[in-house]
């Protein structure tokens, strides 16, 4: 019999094992975070745009200690947003300092969504919850071992 037929031959080495995810190329879950962080970062980057804009699109729900003028906010959520979306692009090139880089950046995105829960409490929350996915999703990739 030819060896093609006998697979399991025990002089024959076995093809090696690799993690689910050969070297040079981004997971599913990764490639996921990558495109909600340049779809958050635009977002973001347009929330920041009509707060500068106009200061009456959002009105404050209740009080807050977190206090912050409605154009620094828009200057924070310009500034991390485009930060976000370019990090998020990074990662889609599959950019070695990319990954580091969103769990920070998507870590202060989150905060920043936190502190201006009284703007815009739904929004600020489905951020928050993209931000968390975004953050397990990098914290969890696991990297090839070469």
């Amino acid at each position: 019999m030819s060896q093609a037929a006998q697979p399991d031959r025990p002089d024959t080495p076995a093809p090696p094992r690799t993690a689910g995810r050969s070297a040079g190329r981004v997971g599913g879950g990764v490639v996921f975070a990558a495109v909600l962080m340049v779809c958050g970062g635009v977002l973001a980057v347009l929330q920041g745009i009509s707060t500068v804009a106009a200061d009456d699109v959002y009105a404050r729900v209740g009080a807050y200690v977190y206090a912050l003028d409605l154009t620094g906010w828009g200057v924070v959520h310009i500034v991390v947003g485009a930060l976000v979306a370019a990090t998020g692009y990074a990662l889609l090139m599959d950019q070695a300092w990319a990954r580091l880089a969103g769990i920070f950046l998507a870590s202060l995105s989150l905060i920043a969504q936190f502190l201006f829960l009284p703007y815009a409490p739904v929004w600020s929350v489905v951020m928050m919850a993209i931000d968390v996915f975004v953050l397990w999703a990098l914290a969890g990739r696991q990297e090839a071992v070469a």
